[in-house]
């Protein structure tokens, strides 16, 4: 069977770095036994491989004084931030138009209990710049409680200035949440100099590993509520969660098969280096707009801001399932509809159609784009 040409790497980074596929099949045949549930060699070595990859993603974010806490998605990370924050009645929060479903469902089923005001950071619909000096005024009028940010859309791709954002918030005593799905491993962040409290990655995406090996890192002194509660291998007598971290949000057994694949991947990153990941990332983006507005009955969705390698957009004469379609029928792979980001649409007002969305990665290849230009090529002969 023909491998399709890949552009929804927004969805998850594929092809892997070869090692990653090496080194969890060589771990766990090797050491592929439960961390922290015995004192034998295997299992020794597990644990070992568990605190080296937290090491790994303390160094790539800069933040030695974190904790590195592993779960299985970053909607679940998600879920555990923002469900385990001390909420009162009434607070208010601030979120990008951009945000995941991961982030707006849950604020929403706690904006009920609570009463949360949430509130859309500024964003300029023509440039979509973030207006920072607008939000500084936002802030004024009504102090943050906490404030979200996803870093780069999974619709159009717009990074935000994270660490602006943070810094204003940070006068307020704001919590900060940053999702950090869509450039973790691309883009290098500086979590201290961002002032983020909480920030999630999604390991099976610009880290280059592979699903299951989520997370998110969180002050050393947290106080999270636990959102699933269970053995964790330490303190079984004690009727409730252990206090320490990261036991006390790790309850269940570790899927170290995708452990042993974010660490193989962390350290490819390491030796490849973020600089020639994110280049060659823009240069695959540039390939792909160009190859795009080549086309009339193609309209790209501008993002004139920085962005990483995503680009949605509209075809004359098809809704966006429909070409999602018709594009699967001729080999091309891609992702078509709302994202998980329904917001998103409404702000760019593409909504409830949603857009066909092309997402590139280090290893979009010359093939990908031969074989997209072959399928636009038939798709215009139809039109």
């Amino acid at each position: 069977m023909q491998s399709p040409a890949y552009f929804d790497n927004a969805a998850t980074t594929f092809p892997k770095p070869e090692c990653v596929y090496q080194f969890m099949d060589l771990f766990y045949r090797n050491f592929g036994v439960n961390v922290g549930r015995g004192g034998y060699a295997e299992a020794v070595s597990a644990a070992a491989l568990m605190k080296e990859t937290r090491d790994l993603l303390l160094r790539l974010f800069h933040a030695p004084a974190k904790r590195a806490i592993f779960q299985p998605t970053a909607t679940e990370a998600l879920n555990l931030i923002l469900r385990g924050l001390p909420w009162r009645d009434g607070m208010t929060v601030y979120l990008s138009p951009f945000e995941h479903n991961a982030v707006t469902r849950p604020l929403r089923y706690l904006a009920r209990e609570y009463q949360l005001r949430i509130t859309e950071l500024s964003v300029n619909r023509a440039s979509l710049e973030y207006r920072t000096d607008e939000i500084e005024r936002q802030f004024q009028s009504r102090a943050p409680d906490v404030v979200i940010l996803t870093h780069a859309s999974n619709v159009c791709g717009l990074i935000a200035p994270l660490a602006r954002i943070f810094r204003e918030a940070k006068k307020y005593q704001a919590v900060t949440v940053a999702d950090l799905s869509q450039t973790a491993g691309l883009i290098d962040i500086d979590l201290a100099e961002s002032f983020a409290d909480y920030a999630v990655f999604a390991g099976h995406k610009t880290l280059y590993g592979p699903f299951g090996a989520s997370g998110f890192l969180a002050p050393a002194e947290t106080n999270l509520e636990p959102l699933i509660y269970g053995g964790t291998g330490v303190e079984s007598a004690n009727p409730f969660m252990p206090d320490m971290i990261p036991e006390k949000y790790e309850a269940g057994s570790h899927n170290i098969q995708a452990i042993a694949g974010l660490n193989a991947a962390l350290k490819w990153i390491f030796s490849t280096g973020l600089e020639k990941i994110r280049e060659r990332e823009a240069r695959n983006k540039t390939r792909l707009l160009n190859l795009l507005n080549a086309y009339p009955f193609i309209r790209v969705i501008p993002c004139a801001g920085d962005s990483v390698g995503v680009v949605s957009c509209l075809f004359d004469g098809y809704a966006s399932d429909e070409m999602g379609k018709v594009l699967n029928e001729r080999g091309v792979a891609c992702r078509a509809g709302l994202h998980c980001a329904p917001d998103a649409h409404r702000f760019l007002d593409t909504f409830p159609a949603g857009t066909v969305r092309f997402s590139v990665g280090y290893f979009t290849a010359e093939s990908d784009f031969s074989k997209l230009q072959a399928a636009l090529d038939e798709i215009e002969d139809m039109m």
